[in-house]
């Protein structure tokens, strides 16, 4: 059978368990679970062996960037994914430095100054601390590996690389965007 319509059947399953929970807040943590799985299979269910299409995506671009010489900034939301994409990179033989929001404000000063002096072909950050006080000028490449219900929270995000300094175009990248209502209009079709 195929996994998507398994999850879509153990959703159904689980809402039925689920009576005691408001309905806003069972949906609302269903499809982030959902846009989790569209990401990367492992951030649901950690043993799965499915390959994740977005990733493999992500892993052609960053080779194309590589070899035109470009740098990008990878925003996540998700915690487990920039793992998920580490491991990936790493394997590629990738250099790249990591920010999230457990990295304390002295050590976010120590990641951000290699990488605008060059070292990295990529920087992955989490979403909420890659928003603010960020001058990455050093990319000319935004990705956004999963969007963030609010726009206005990754033009922000993306705003790390247009900063005073910029010496070239960038370019912003936005992996496909499902609505709230678009997603639970294909669950209620499925019910």
């Amino acid at each position: 059978m195929d996994p998507v319509l398994d999850y879509l059947d153990e959703f159904d399953h689980r809402a039925c368990r689920t009576i005691h929970r408001s309905r806003d807040d069972w949906y609302g943590h269903e499809i982030t679970r959902l846009r989790q799985a569209c990401c990367h299979p492992r951030l649901t269910v950690p043993d799965s062996r499915v390959s994740s299409a977005k990733l493999e995506t992500f892993l052609e671009l960053a080779e194309e960037l590589r070899e035109g010489r470009h740098r990008a900034l990878v925003f996540s939301q998700f915690v487990g994914h920039p793992d998920e994409v580490r491991a990936a990179l790493g394997s590629r033989g990738f250099s790249y430095q990591y920010l999230d929001g457990s990295t304390p404000a002295r050590e976010r000063e120590k990641r951000v100054a290699p990488f605008q002096s060059g070292e990295g072909e990529l920087f992955l950050i989490s979403l909420k601390a890659g928003g603010f006080g960020l001058n990455l000028t050093a990319a000319d490449y935004v990705i956004h590996l999963d969007p963030w219900w609010n726009p206005a929270v990754e033009s922000q995000a993306s705003d790390r690389a247009h900063r005073i300094g910029q010496q070239r175009p960038v370019t912003v990248y936005s992996s496909a965007r499902l609505s709230e209502d678009d997603l639970l209009g294909l669950i209620r079709g499925h019910s």
